[in-house]
């Protein structure tokens, strides 16, 4: 079964695109003082692109702290970016960053809060994915 993990901030641009999606899914706390999230099933990571779309900060700082713990680091299997298609080059920065320091692949773009075919792509090619022998 697809688990997706994913970090939305106070927007809720992701969790509402994610809710689209319509899998399970658990949340990076938004808070610091909220507990860290610790995950034990591997998971696609469904994160937005900060500053607009400068390499530093592209990533947010909260899913820089999920991934600095090294056992919910070993358990992604994929990352989906969303961004802001005016960031130009830097459109979903995010996801090449983590795709290239988690070694595993960038698998969607979406805009924004992606749209209903966005969610649809998704939803059908996580379920292919986890189809496949890892």
């Amino acid at each position: 079964m697809p688990h997706i993990v994913y970090f939305s901030s106070a927007t809720n641009n992701t969790k509402r695109f994610v809710e689209k999606v319509g899998l399970p899914a658990e949340r990076i706390p938004l808070r610091p003082k909220e507990d860290p999230l610790h995950v034990d099933d591997e998971y696609v990571l469904v994160v937005p692109t900060y500053g607009g779309g400068n390499q530093k900060g592209a990533v947010p700082k909260q899913v820089i702290k999920f991934l600095n713990d090294e056992h919910n680091r070993s358990l992604i299997r994929g990352v989906i970016s969303g961004g802001n298609t005016n960031f130009g080059e830097a459109y979903c920065l995010a996801g090449d960053i983590i795709s290239a320091k988690c070694h595993v692949p960038h698998m969607y773009r979406f805009e924004l809060l992606g749209t209903p075919q966005d969610a649809d792509r998704v939803r059908e090619g996580l379920e292919k994915f986890w189809q496949q022998p890892r």
